[in-house]
């Protein structure tokens, strides 16, 4: 059994590792990573069974990581691990079904009962699999075929053969992207969509790895009028459809997922059941709500776009109109905020402070630092009257 502790901080993955009785709880192998990214790329050649990580790091965060981990059906048990006492992260992390959560500093007798409780949590889960009909390793072969659909559609180098391999034989495929609504939940759609392309031998579903609410649909040339007619009568929730060209070969599939996200960005669609009960204001309460979760993340009017069903100009307009301010200056303000609340509250250096927001320039954030704050972080974490006013906003 494998365990990966993530963490951006290296002493804070000594010190896990120095204390946790891994051999007594049966892990032969402790692997580390310091960011997200680093994380995902040992996920996927290791599968490790147990995860901790820490909420927020740079390149990708925790919460991204467990997002990931969810939306590709991971077997493993993930612990979150932070040094705030965030509710909104703790609620986010349970969501996607984060085994537990620790506080730092991490304490031995915690960190191993909670250890303890994930092991024997996975086991049951592992008994489970094994008795059931599709057991773990097609599990594990879904995960794989997700990461090569999700590099291909990156442009990186994917395995064309294991893709193959799940798709009947034909002389060309035609690729679909669907995209979901951002707050539906789209796992059972994917499920049951995949099972009858495979059984009527039309194609095959996929989950992308690096967005939860995006999937792949790959068809026999020709077939793909009948799935769409088949989503058309079994899905009852809205979703948007987009086409590449067809691809003769598997090897073409970077192109043709270039070509799909193109039309998506030129708003080129079909869509099913469109969101006509969902108001407008109930679609700006979600985007702002997803907004305030995400604001550390690379956010962008197009990315809004893909995920609630407007266009990036409707975005822009109303969320002006909704908070008074463009959506731009109002990530800056929540990120601002957070850098005041961490440089009142840890020693954290500033550098590290601006990655977790999302600026790999300290420099620059600490030039839009001071030009929101009126002074320079430096001189914001030594002003004890800020420190107070902090305090006291959190407080309310």
């Amino acid at each position: 059994m494998k365990a990966l502790i993530v963490d951006d901080e290296s002493n804070v993955r000594k010190i896990i590792r120095f204390l946790g009785q891994w051999e007594e709880h049966g892990i032969t192998e402790v692997l580390e990573a310091k960011n997200g990214v680093e994380a995902k790329e040992l996920i996927e050649r290791e599968c490790p069974e147990i995860i901790m990580t820490d909420v927020k790091m740079p390149k990708n965060s925790g919460i991204e990581l467990i997002e990931w981990l969810d939306a590709n059906d991971y077997p493993g048990k993930v612990i979150m691990i932070s040094g705030f006492d965030d509710y909104a992260f703790m609620r986010t992390a349970f969501k996607h079904g984060c085994f537990d959560y620790l506080m730092k500093p991490i304490e031995e007798d915690m960190l191993n009962e909670t250890l303890a409780g994930a092991v024997q949590a996975w086991e049951k889960g592992e008994e489970e699999r094994r008795n059931s009909e599709s057991g773990f390793y097609e599990e594990v072969k879904t995960f794989r075929l997700s990461r090569e659909i999700t590099s291909a559609s990156k442009g990186e180098l994917f395995d064309s053969e294991e893709i193959a391999l799940s798709l009947p034989q034909a002389d060309a495929y035609e690729l679909t992207m669907m995209y979901f609504y951002q707050t539906h939940h789209s796992g059972p759609y994917l499920q049951l969509l995949s099972d009858e392309l495979v059984t009527r031998e039309w194609g095959n579903a996929y989950a992308l790895q690096n967005d939860p609410n995006v999937y792949v649909i790959l068809s026999s040339h020709g077939q793909f009028f009948k799935v769409e007619e088949w989503i058309t009568q079994h899905f009852d929730i809205p979703v948007r459809l987009v086409s590449g060209p067809p691809v003769e070969s598997l090897e073409e599939l970077p192109q043709a997922f270039q070509a799909a996200q193109q039309a998506m960005a030129e708003q080129r669609f079909r869509a099913i059941h469109r969101l006509a009960d969902l108001d407008d204001a109930r679609r700006m309460h979600d985007i702002v709500a997803f907004v305030d979760e995400h604001y550390m993340e690379e956010l962008s009017l197009d990315k809004l776009s893909t995920r609630f069903f407007l266009s990036r100009e409707h975005i822009s307009r109303r969320f002006k109109q909704e908070m008074g301010m463009t959506l731009s200056s109002y990530v800056i303000q929540l990120r601002i905020n957070q850098a005041k609340r961490w440089l009142s509250e840890t020693d954290e250096k500033m550098y590290s402070i601006a990655l977790k927001l999302g600026y790999q320039d300290e420099n620059y954030f600490s030039r839009l630092f001071k030009k929101n704050v009126g002074m320079t972080p430096h001189e914001y974490r030594n002003d004890e009257d800020n420190q107070r006013i902090t305090n006291v906003e959190q407080l309310h």
